[in-house]
């Protein structure tokens, strides 16, 4: 049974990308493969930090060719290909990361959600799109990610991207409402369940995800919207 492969993309960042990932695949119960090389990654929000570790399993296995081993999370965290700093100067090109993470998938038989770098088309981010079978793309109702947004609508419309309103506070101007429901539909692009915003988000400092037992009561409409994304996926 082929297994599949959600990918988590944004051309910018500061959308929740990261959050909607690590989650997602929480709830999934799949690998979360994290291929942004930046500080505000899973793999820290993870509690893994490559300057204590002497190997990176990402960097060994395109060293290599051989297929990396995850490390489990337990009862509390998302199982987890850890990313690298390094990762941004030995990406692979975008149809050799499809395959790879292809071949993952199918060598540990197991789900992924892939996490990946903001702010661009990067050759891993473009791979890790290819390969998937659904985008989730967090949306915010602002200037700026909007307009980023309709960009990244433009450039990749093929791939199956599902659009997930995210951090929403209040009742989303109709101006916005409009600007999304005009590019999504020039793009044929899906959009999915609402994620509201939740500000102790911001500041949350536990590893575990927000979705493990025992959740928080003011955490519970946040695990249900997260609930919803994962079966519009």
């Amino acid at each position: 049974m082929s297994r599949r492969i959600i990918t988590v993309a944004s051309w910018k960042g500061g959308v929740g990308k990261t959050t909607l990932a690590y989650e997602v695949a929480y709830q999934m119960g799949a690998v979360l493969v994290d291929l942004d090389w930046d500080r505000g990654s899973s793999t820290r929000a993870w509690g893994y930090r490559t300057e204590r570790r002497m190997r990176s399993p990402l960097l060994s296995a395109l060293e290599t060719g051989k297929t990396p081993k995850w490390i489990p999370g337990g009862e509390s965290k998302p199982d987890l290909l850890p990313g690298h700093e390094d990762f941004a100067m030995v990406q692979p090109e975008a149809e050799t990361m499809a395959d790879l993470l292809e071949k993952w998938a199918t060598e540990w038989d197991r789900d992924l959600v892939v996490d990946t770098h903001p702010g661009g088309s990067t050759p891993s981010t473009l791979g890790a799109m290819a390969a998937a079978d659904r985008v989730l793309v967090p949306a915010l109702f602002e200037e700026k990610p909007m307009e980023a947004l309709e960009g990244m609508l433009e450039q990749v419309p093929d791939y199956p991207l599902l659009i997930i309103p995210n951090q929403i506070s209040g009742v989303p101007k109709s101006r916005y409402i409009q600007w999304l429901r005009k590019i999504t539909s020039e793009a044929g692009a899906q959009v999915g369940p609402m994620v509201h915003e939740y500000t102790w988000l911001e500041t949350r400092t536990l590893r575990r995800a927000v979705s493990s037992e025992p959740i928080a009561v003011r955490a519970e409409p946040f695990v249900a919207e997260i609930e919803r994304v994962v079966g519009a996926a």
